[in-house]
């Protein structure tokens, strides 16, 4: 008989996935729902084929050379910001994600967050356990509109598409800005109006961020462009913290110079920057774009899919570095 393969799983999966993993190889597994220490990982891939990453591990060269059997680095998520793929690929280790299945569940937590903050619902509904309900009166606990309004797209690629698709329910104007343009008949088609990036802030009741974390995106928001908003207009992160300045945006809500913000990411996560906890007009959520129980459940299910193809010397669906099967694998 074979002898099975060694593995490290670093977050609690669903029993289903964890079950089929451990009868398959010989798996040391992270089983509570808080990150593995960084010492944890590296004291415990030193002999291990395979690797099943949550985003919060560091996956560097450090983290790499001490597990010189390590064939595979399987990432639950679509993003790789935590993992040097350069680095695999120089060592011969293959890289996975699990992409595709963020869009929806992301999408929907967009739209939870833009009517949150415009109809104050988390401020509202702590006042109302508080008790400070007591007789309705026409001027009290007033929000913002959402249908009808202008929503901007930074970032067009399928999640913001499928934000778009959920905001024409509410008949909103919708703009979008991305670097190439779309065909002119692919915007009619969808309802949709290119905007450079100045006019889309401009112009736009909310301002909803999807776009990946690169150089050219980090700090995208500041005091500038939020300076270019309406004092009336909300943001929207559900992409990656850091594409926000989050002391300048705290500065900005602290002013009024925009009118609030619903946040599932943030820029030094999971700490926040001082002040904004404090907000009134913020509604934050702890990085739960794709938080649902179904879509959770797939992206192990694709995460361990990839896990095994990989230690089975096999191209796995997801690959991000196919060039290390091209040589002789380890």
């Amino acid at each position: 008989m074979a002898q099975k393969k060694k593995i490290l799983v670093t977050g609690r999966l669903p029993d289903e996935v964890m079950e089929r993993l451990a009868a398959v190889c010989d798996m040391e597994a992270n089983r509570e729902d808080r990150p593995m220490e960084r010492q944890q990982v590296l004291d415990k891939i030193a002999d291990r084929d395979g690797l099943l990453s949550v985003i919060t591990d560091r996956v560097d060269a450090e983290l790499m050379d001490r597990a010189p059997n390590l064939k595979i680095i399987s990432n639950l998520a679509v993003g790789t910001n935590n993992i040097d793929v350069a680095a695999a690929t120089d060592r011969g280790i293959a890289v996975t994600n699990t992409p595709g299945v963020t869009t929806e569940p992301t999408a929907d937590l967009t739209l939870g967050l833009i009517l949150a903050v415009a109809r104050r619902i988390v401020e509202e509904d702590r006042l109302t356990r508080e008790g400070k309900f007591q007789f309705w009166a026409p001027m009290l606990f007033l929000g913002r509109s959402v249908a009808r309004k202008t929503l901007g797209i930074v970032g067009f690629g399928a999640i913001g598409q499928a934000v778009a698709k959920r905001a024409r329910g509410f008949d909103m104007r919708l703009l979008y800005h991305q670097r190439r343009r779309l065909d002119p008949a692919k915007e009619r088609e969808m309802g949709i109006e290119y905007a450079d990036f100045g006019r889309l802030l401009r112009d736009s009741d909310f301002v909803s961020l999807h776009v990946p974390l690169t150089d050219k995106t980090r700090y995208l928001i500041g005091m500038p462009q939020l300076k270019q908003m309406k004092p009336t207009a909300f943001l929207i992160n559900a992409s990656r913290g850091p594409v926000v300045n989050e002391k300048e945006l705290v500065e900005a809500l602290r002013m009024g110079v925009i009118a609030g913000a619903g946040l599932d990411v943030y820029e030094n996560e999971p700490a926040l920057t001082p002040g904004l906890t404090e907000l009134p007009n913020v509604v934050l959520t702890p990085h739960v774009g794709s938080g649902t129980i179904e879509d959770r459940t797939l992206m192990a299910r694709m995460a361990s899919e990839n896990l095994l193809a990989g230690l089975k010397g096999e191209v796995p669906r997801y690959i991000l570095n196919p060039d290390v099967f091209k040589n002789t694998k380890k």
